[in-house]
């Protein structure tokens, strides 16, 4: 098999600075943009202004600004050209503070790339000088952040959990519980990836996530979950790690997306291989390698560095140019040849290599989807058939026994009271028989009504899956002083209606485990739509159980719920800690 390397990610708390002391220059638009992540709109404001007609400054501030877009879509090379560029202009302005800024920049986009050797001793310098003076509590909050995440990248864990605990008192001074949490989950990594203590890494992973998701800082809480599946994972606990995988891709990120899913798909496959799971290894196999070609890496860092290199020669040859100005320019020259013929001849075989195996990957998914989708079709046919018969058999099965155990007794004591009343209609006990008729037939229409609702209570002709649970549990929240709360993402079109059944009656299951043995005060209730499949996730903080030791008689229906997934070719994932509530992870293929 594929050798593996751990994927763990360390989380960023870098945030775009606002440059704002000599703009002229509107950059509103540009920061309305970043500050929600609208990659598009922001684009559209960048390409608005025209860079050859604005100060000196204001160019800088745009290729700030150009770099930071850029490494939010993981462009890193383009982002490192911009933000160098960016940093010369302000250096030679003496804007001191727009430097730091750069230098945050700077050290983010290099962290973030692999098997990458550039020196930032200088950088680091210029920043723990800052530090010295500064009183700006969230630059300083993004400065001792960055000099731990490069302690990190250098294998130091002492100085990086140093560091990253200076961060703290600066966010409880700001009111800023997400920068806790952020450091939580980043000491948990050093734990976990450097000093090598898993249980000192799962209690900081741990301990990081209410802050994270009181924040609702998704980005932060998608990396930390993936990391408590790296630890799950080393502890040998695999079933544990795919549900912190699956809890972690299930959250919707809105940057740094490609990357991510690369290592959550690393991630997933080498579990399923260590679980002996190919078939599940296979499938996430397949998806790491189309999507990794659309990122490379090392032609990001063949660019960065020939940036680097190219912005260092031009720096030495200002420094230098009354003395060696000719000799320097030559130098420089050949240098940028020998790059460009270097990323051109490097450029050209790895655009032959892709295209050699994008081609091999089609024409083998080509061949792979024809055999499912027909398959598909078959079972298909047989499996609606069955579920319509099935249903309708059910049904009648679940009337009849109405009519019979519940109506039937109740018209034969119907009967009975008429009888009563034919042959003692002048007696002193006429009224008192024909007042219980009257209760007896009002009873009898009750019962007829409430078997037409339960025929009539699909949750499918007119409302929907997603209504129908929501109303449901805010039905159930009422009577049983429960919260439950359902969130959807990307659930929008409606499923086959005896899937959607299935599914209703699977949540509605689970609703009444819940009320009915885990003492919780809050369930949520996940729906996360991935194209191909549907994802439901159900958490409650109740009492928790030992799933190990959970038995036919203990009355929570499990073997029930998992027959239901059966049918529906779904997969379902139980975590339970006692006294730490329950998480229960359904994948269903759509």
């Amino acid at each position: 098999m594929v050798g593996f390397i751990k994927k763990t990610i360390l989380t960023a708390n870098i945030l775009f600075a606002v440059i704002l002391y000599a703009q002229k220059t509107n950059f509103n638009t540009v920061l309305n943009g970043l500050s929600v992540n609208n990659f598009s709109e922001t684009k559209t404001a960048l390409n608005k202004i025209d860079t050859t007609k604005i100060s000196a400054y204001d160019k800088a501030t745009w290729l700030y600004y150009n770099a930071d877009y850029n490494f939010r879509l993981d462009n890193h090379h383009f982002a490192f050209k911009n933000i160098t560029l960016s940093k010369n202009i302000f250096d030679k302005l003496n804007k001191k503070e727009d430097v730091i800024d750069c230098n945050i920049l700077l050290l983010a986009i290099l962290s973030h790339q692999n098997n990458l050797k550039i020196n930032t001793d200088q950088i680091l310098n210029e920043l723990e000088k800052y530090l010295k003076t500064s009183k700006n509590l969230d630059k300083n909050i993004k400065i001792y952040n960055r000099i731990a995440t490069n302690f990190y990248k250098i294998n130091d864990g002492n100085n990086a959990i140093k560091y990253f605990n200076k961060m703290i008192p600066l966010g409880m001074q700001l009111k800023d519980t997400a920068t806790t949490g952020q450091v939580y989950t980043n000491i948990g990594v050093v734990y976990d990836n450097i000093l090598k203590n898993t249980d000192s890494s799962l209690y900081y992973y741990k301990k990081a996530t209410p802050f994270l998701i009181k924040y609702q800082d998704n980005q932060s809480l998608s990396y930390n979950y993936n990391n408590q599946g790296n630890t799950y994972k080393n502890l040998k606990k695999y079933d544990s790690a795919i549900l912190y995988y699956d809890k972690s891709r299930a959250i919707p990120l809105k940057k740094f997306i490609a990357k991510s899913n690369v290592l959550y798909y690393e991630n997933l496959s080498e579990a399923y291989n260590l679980k002996k799971d190919y078939y599940n290894e296979s499938i996430y196999l397949n998806k790491l390698i189309v999507l990794k070609d659309s990122i490379n890496d090392i032609k990001q860092n063949i660019e960065i560095t020939g940036i680097k290199e190219k912005y260092d020669n031009e720096k030495l040859r200002a420094d230098n140019l009354q003395i060696e100005a000719d000799k320097t320019r030559n130098k420089n020259l050949l240098i940028i040849s020998l790059l460009l013929l270097l990323f051109g001849s490097i450029t050209s075989f790895l655009v032959h290599k892709n295209n050699k195996k994008k081609r091999k990957i089609i024409q083998t998914e080509k061949l792979f989807e024809q055999q499912k989708v027909s398959n598909l079709l078959k079972e298909q046919e047989l499996i609606a058939i069955d579920a319509m018969i099935a249903g309708q058999e059910k049904e009648r099965q679940l009337i009849a026994s109405d009519l019979h155990d519940d109506l039937g007794a109740l018209m034969a004591t119907l009967q009975f009271n008429f009888e009563n009343l034919q042959k003692h209609k002048n007696s002193a006990d006429s009224e008192t028989l024909f007042t219980q008729t009257k209760l007896l037939i009002k009873e009898a229409y009750q019962k007829i009504r409430r078997i037409a609702n339960v025929k009539d209570s699909g949750v499918f002709a007119k409302q929907g899956l997603l209504k129908a649970i929501i109303n449901n549990a805010n039905k159930i929240s009422k009577l049983n002083k429960i919260n439950i709360e359902v969130r959807s993402h990307g659930l929008k079109n409606r499923l086959e209606n005896s899937l959607e059944l299935t599914i209703f009656r699977i949540v509605q299951e689970l609703i009444t485990n819940v009320i009915k043995h885990a003492k919780a005060t809050e369930v949520i209730i996940h729906f996360t739509n991935h194209k191909d499949s549907l994802n439901i996730m159900v958490e409650d903080n109740g009492k928790g159980f030992d799933i190990n030791n959970i038995s036919k008689s203990d009355g929570m229906g499990i073997q029930s719920i998992e027959k239901r997934i059966e049918s529906i070719e779904g997969t379902i994932v139980i975590e339970s800690f006692i006294n730490k509530g329950t998480t229960i992870i359904i994948d269903i293929p759509l």
